[in-house]
């Protein structure tokens, strides 16, 4: 009767076991995907300080080095020395996306029918980013870089499309071995721009349960893919933060994060012109004030996370 009560108790014990654990069960499927490289965080060191805690900090690269090889590095001021701050980068085996807007582009106004604001080309862009290669040493120092990021969603923001390709166009001359990335936001992914200077491409649409099965999801990838040079290659991005009003409105709950972390990493798998992930974002309390970052979410999606990274960049 003891042993059969102890058996029962046992029992009960696995039950309740089973139905508190969280995350995914199946394991991680290997990487099968040979241009599948990079993987990292935004906001990684961009002068943001995360407010949901107390400490003071603005660079998360040893949060995150374990497990990526790509993060970012925000650019205002042409004449801003960054080279420390790639070098910091590279004694974690990261290597540094750069944010140069900047460095190109102006608001000029507010308006149109996009985002609400209209960039254009700075006219001394020339001479800005010439202060800045020079400033730091940039064909010297592009072993540290893994891209420039030229314009914040150009199309979105108003950038003229023969403007973003001049800004391109001379990045790509002077600093010829350092590919240019192109991020589009996705409701505006029918007017991405893929000049020939542009390397890698990317769109970012979030809030969605299962992204490689939404139907405007794979809509807006085919129309990436179709509108991509035969030289030009994909970046993910991965919708890694949590907003209640947005991602709650959406069915999807923090605890649901590492499953929509494994579906994208199940489409980067899939396809070879993919050749990184990049998740939007690390440190909470960006967009809105409550926002969640990676960095915050429950511990199994983070495990997620590392695991997924440690398979792509092999750390």
């Amino acid at each position: 009767m003891k042993f059969q009560l102890f058996t029962c108790f046992l029992a009960c014990l696995f039950l309740i076991s089973a139905c508190s654990k969280k995350g995914i069960q199946e394991p991680l499927p290997p990487k099968t995907n040979n241009n599948l490289t990079y993987f990292g965080y935004t906001l990684i060191d961009v002068g943001w300080d995360d407010p949901s805690d107390a400490e003071a900090k603005t660079n998360y690269i040893d949060e995150v080095h374990a497990f990526s090889n790509v993060a970012d590095i925000l650019v205002i001021d042409p004449s801003e020395n960054i080279v420390s701050r790639m070098q910091t980068f590279d004694q974690h085996n990261v290597k540094a996306i750069l944010h140069l807007n900047e460095i190109f582009f102006e608001q000029k106004s507010e308006g149109g029918d996009k985002s609400g604001y209209i960039y254009g080309l700075r006219s001394d862009y020339q001479q800005r980013w010439d202060t800045f290669v020079s400033t730091n040493d940039i064909n010297a120092n592009a072993n540290l870089i893994n891209c420039f990021y030229i314009g914040e969603e150009p199309s979105w923001n108003g950038i003229p499309e023969n403007e973003f390709t001049l800004a391109c166009d001379y990045a790509k001359s002077t600093v010829p071995q350092v590919p240019i990335f192109n991020v589009e936001a996705f409701a505006d992914i029918d007017n991405l721009y893929t000049p020939n200077s542009v390397d890698w491409v990317g769109f970012d649409h979030y809030f969605l349960q299962e992204p490689s099965a939404n139907p405007a999801f794979i809509q807006e990838f085919n129309t990436l893919k179709a509108k991509m040079k035969s030289h030009q290659k994909i970046y993910l991005i991965m919708d890694a933060h949590w907003i209640k009003i947005l991602h709650g409105s959406s069915g999807i709950s923090k605890n649901d994060m590492d499953f929509i972390a494994r579906d994208y990493y199940n489409l980067a798998n899939s396809d070879t012109t993919i050749i990184g992930i990049l998740g939007y974002f690390w440190p909470s309390g960006f967009d809105v004030k409550k926002s969640i970052g990676t960095r915050n979410l429950p511990d199994h999606v983070l495990e997620e996370h590392q695991q997924i990274g440690r398979t792509i960049t092999g750390k």
